[in-house]
């Protein structure tokens, strides 16, 4: 993408306008990283970028930012909902007032870099790079000093960049959490006075960015600054509630349920699965109003059940799709389940490691015991057993239908999926191995009237 970037910066030079890389990635070039995405500033309008490059999709073209597909960008009607094949070409702009907390009212062209830069969010994205002229930098707000700084701060005035765009905030604790950097007193003053207002960015805007927190490899980091700026008992406070709760010390050692999440949100590894990284964010999210101190210990009945409720009604909130709500609350539901895996009939055992995603499960748990008592005896246990089961034991291939049922005389209803479970446990169990042993099985088992 890097070449496909080089060449538009070409021709629109060759058209007689400016033209730079911009943004994120002139900041990751600069750390010597690999840019997930090129963008591109220039003075050309959208029309004109337009008319140079005639398949674009003009995605924010009122905002002056139109996407020019590389050649190897599959064909489509639509603009796909990720487009890794595109680089964002965007036209140096003044923005005015932002009521909405996300747009600005109005955009003002410009002519001169470094007007466009003041409009962005951080200095260390408000660099500009000529690829033409052996990677020259533009720098008007010293991003430069700030980067060989580790530091995060606002271009001007922090509280207009945060007013301008709300979600601002969450991002300056992203990226001070990925690139291990602190945040500028006065920009992390702002956002400690402003973190009410998030509740102005849409819901999947917030989930999109706690999702990357989560799962750009400093999960932790970025927790400990949404809740050091405030902004945590905003988006989530449901997670904000545990702290303080304390456990019972003989199996959690490490302190409160907050201090326990956090350790699992340290061994979340970059780039897991989204459903992974909020099943473990969420595991225990049903213990703060279950807590109760009962004669013999801490004790937080029912929280699993009451914790899967709180799940999905996140999830729910920040629009999560259905699958992965089904995925986030299934992780919350089953979390507490290894400690009777070695007590499980075999049928029972073989219908825990054939939930959907069962890695993502076996993984929660390793990780929540190595953030409490370190016993990884039961996660042995269940990991051996699935290597040493074949899948076809796993999920064996039915002996009985219900068209068998019926061909056999019973009456459809209610029963059928009763019977056709007593099968399946039987055969999972090892006693039933052919349809003929299941035949007569049933016909003990669920005798036919008359």
């Amino acid at each position: 993408m890097k070449q496909h970037a080089t060449n538009i910066v070409r021709e629109l030079r060759n058209r007689g306008f400016q033209a730079y890389f911009a943004g994120g990635c002139v900041r990751d070039m600069l750390l010597g990283l690999a840019p997930a995405d090129y963008d591109v500033a220039t003075d050309a309008t959208p029309p004109e970028v337009m008319r140079i490059f005639p398949e674009t999709y003009a995605v924010g073209a009122q905002f002056g930012v139109v996407l020019v597909p590389s050649a190897d960008a599959p064909p489509s009607d639509a603009l796909p909902s990720e487009h890794p094949n595109y680089v964002e070409v965007a036209t140096f702009r003044n923005d005015g007032t932002y009521s909405d907390g996300r747009h600005p009212d109005q955009v003002s062209y410009a002519k001169d870099p470094q007007e466009d830069v003041q409009r962005r969010d951080f200095t260390i994205n408000g660099l500009l790079m000529d690829p033409l002229d052996g990677n020259r930098v533009l720098d008007f707000v010293g991003g430069r000093d700030d980067l060989r700084a580790g530091v995060i701060r606002a271009i001007g005035d922090p509280e207009c960049r945060f007013s301008e765009d709300k979600l601002r905030m969450l991002r300056a604790v992203r990226f001070a959490a990925r690139f291990h950097y602190t945040i500028d007193p006065a920009t992390f003053a702002a956002i400690q006075r402003l973190a009410p207002q998030i509740h102005q960015v849409s819901a999947e805007r917030v989930r999109d960015e706690l999702t990357k927190m989560l799962t750009e490899g400093s999960a932790r980091t970025a927790f400990e600054l949404l809740d050091s700026t405030g902004l945590l008992k905003e988006v989530l406070p449901e997670v904000d509630r545990m702290h303080g709760v304390e456990q019972p010390p003989q199996f959690h050692p490490e302190g409160d349920v907050w201090i326990h999440t956090l350790l699992l949100l340290e061994k979340l590894p970059p780039r897991c699965s989204r459903t992974l990284a909020w099943g473990t964010l969420l595991h225990d999210v049903g213990k703060p109003p279950t807590f109760r101190v009962a004669p013999d210990r801490i004790r937080f009945d029912g929280h699993v059940e009451v914790g899967v409720r709180m799940a999905e009604e996140i999830c729910r909130r920040l629009h999560f799709s259905n699958e992965d709500t089904r995925q986030i609350a299934a992780l919350v539901a089953n979390h507490m389940r290894f400690s009777d895996a070695e007590r499980m009939k075999a049928s029972t055992l073989k219908r825990f490691l054939r939930l959907p995603k069962f890695d993502e499960h076996l993984e929660l748990h390793r990780m929540d015991c190595l953030s409490s008592h370190g016993d990884l005896s039961l996660y042995n246990f269940v990991r051996e057993r699935l290597q040493q089961t074949p899948p076809e034991e796993i999920r064996p291939q039915p002996l009985l239908t219900g068209e068998d049922l019926i061909a056999l005389g019973y009456q459809p209803g209610p029963q059928f999926r009763d019977m056709l479970a007593a099968i399946e446990d039987a055969q999972l169990e090892g006693t039933l191995k052919s349809r003929e042993e299941a035949l007569e099985f049933l016909r003990r088992e669920f005798p036919r009237a008359g």
